[in-house]
């Protein structure tokens, strides 16, 4: 299985550790991931204020270079907000006469053209739908026995398009948690959005957000998720959401367990990037050992991004 890459700009800056794990994971599934050349931003959330073209034009270029150069394979990206943005081209823009004309005038300028013939797949979508998790469980070599795990899927993988998912009920990720031997922490908020770029304008708004999110899954051992955003708000902000009054909960890209499940090391995945990963949650993953915090732990958990 081979699939056209696009990491998008958060897995190559703040987010690297999703790029790292997604690519050693989906290597040991038998997945080829090929980045796709000259990629350039998709404009994320910030292009859409400014110009509603460039907002179109900006994931149309890394899509018409697939078309053009990578012999119609499928388009894998990992990051939530990069997934919708290029999907939303050949939702919004593919059969609008229009709109798909100005688009493609502003690519002749770099002498492409986007006929819209690019599927685009989530991570998610790739994992249940190609790989599916019995192949997943037949590559698990330290399975996560009594872990409670809490799968946080955001807003943006299935809001405007459920694609590969109920977006009200939200089970994708759940095969998966337990093909690695892991519990489901079902919790109401899992489709809950963390407050996304309102963290800049409204941080009061994102934060009271947040804490409610952490206090809907304080009874697992691990939230994952697999948004760059979603893990920034629901990690680099748990000081300010405990004073809101939310709780601490560590927090975990999907890959990085799917990797550690599967043998790789804490180095591999690198663990060492989350801001949530203290001593005692390190101790759970290293031995396994999730039912019976050892003396102190509760104090070190307590104290996460303090």
């Amino acid at each position: 299985m081979k699939y056209a890459y696009y990491p998008g700009c958060s897995l190559t800056e703040s987010a690297c550790e999703f790029d790292v794990s997604t690519r050693l994971v989906m290597e040991r599934l038998g997945c080829e991931l090929i980045e796709i050349p000259d990629w350039t931003c998709c404009g994320a959330s910030a292009a859409e204020p400014v110009s509603r073209l460039m907002n179109y034009a900006l994931p149309a270029r890394n899509l018409a270079i697939v078309e053009q150069e990578m012999d119609g394979l499928d388009v894998l990206a990992p990051c939530s907000a990069c997934y919708l943005n290029l999907l939303k081209v050949n939702r919004e823009v593919v059969g609008d006469r229009r709109l798909h004309g100005r688009v493609n005038e502003v690519l002749a300028a770099s002498g492409l053209h986007y006929r819209g013939e690019v599927r685009v797949r989530h991570l998610l979508d790739v994992l249940k739908n190609d790989v599916g998790a019995k192949i997943v469980e037949q590559k698990i070599t330290d399975g996560l026995q009594g872990m409670k795990v809490a799968p946080y899927y955001g807003c943006q993988i299935l809001r405007p398009y459920p694609v590969f998912d109920e977006p009200g009920r939200p089970v994708s990720m759940e095969p998966f948690i337990e093909a690695m031997g892991g519990e489901v922490y079902r919790f109401d908020m899992s489709n809950r959005c963390c407050g996304a770029s309102l963290m800049m304008g409204h941080p009061e708004v994102a934060i009271r957000s947040v804490a409610e999110i952490l206090n809907d899954a304080a009874g697992a051992d691990a939230i994952v998720t697999v948004c760059p955003l979603c893990q920034m708000n629901l990690e680099a902000y748990q000081a300010k959401a405990r004073k809101a009054g939310g709780q601490s909960v560590p927090v975990l890209y999907l890959t990085q367990l799917l990797g550690l499940a599967m043998g790789l090391d804490e180095k591999d995945v690198q663990l060492a990037a989350n801001l949530t990963m203290t001593p005692a949650v390190r101790r759970g993953i290293a031995d396994r050992a999730w039912a019976v915090p050892a003396p102190g732990d509760e104090d070190e958990t307590a104290g996460l991004n303090g």
